[in-house]
């Protein structure tokens, strides 16, 4: 198994200080359930976000993938960048230090 790493941005950056709408609510919800499966499968190493509100906000999902053809996958099929709420870069990664 191989190491990713992708990055979530928002595309409606304004969301976090305008509040989201039902829509957004719902993929959201989509989104963190899509995760939550991920991690019960044992892919997920670490997923979080940054606590900002500007245009520098952003998540991250740490995983583990056979491929890079996998994780494109993987990463393609969050329904937030599927619906075309986030925008995702996926980055091969390396995890070397890891608490417990």
């Amino acid at each position: 198994m191989q190491e990713f790493l992708y990055k979530l941005q928002l595309v409606r950056g304004d969301m976090l200080q305008t509040g989201p709408t039902p829509q957004e609510e719902a993929v959201v919800a989509e989104h963190f359930h899509y995760l939550q499966d991920l991690n019960s499968k044992g892919a997920i190493i670490l997923v979080g976000r940054t606590q900002t509100t500007d245009e520098n906000t952003m998540g991250v999902a740490i995983f583990r993938a056979e491929s890079e053809k996998e994780a494109l996958g993987i990463m393609n099929n969050d329904p937030a960048v599927r619906k075309g709420m986030m925008t995702a870069t996926l980055f091969p990664f390396k995890v070397v230090l890891q608490g417990k």
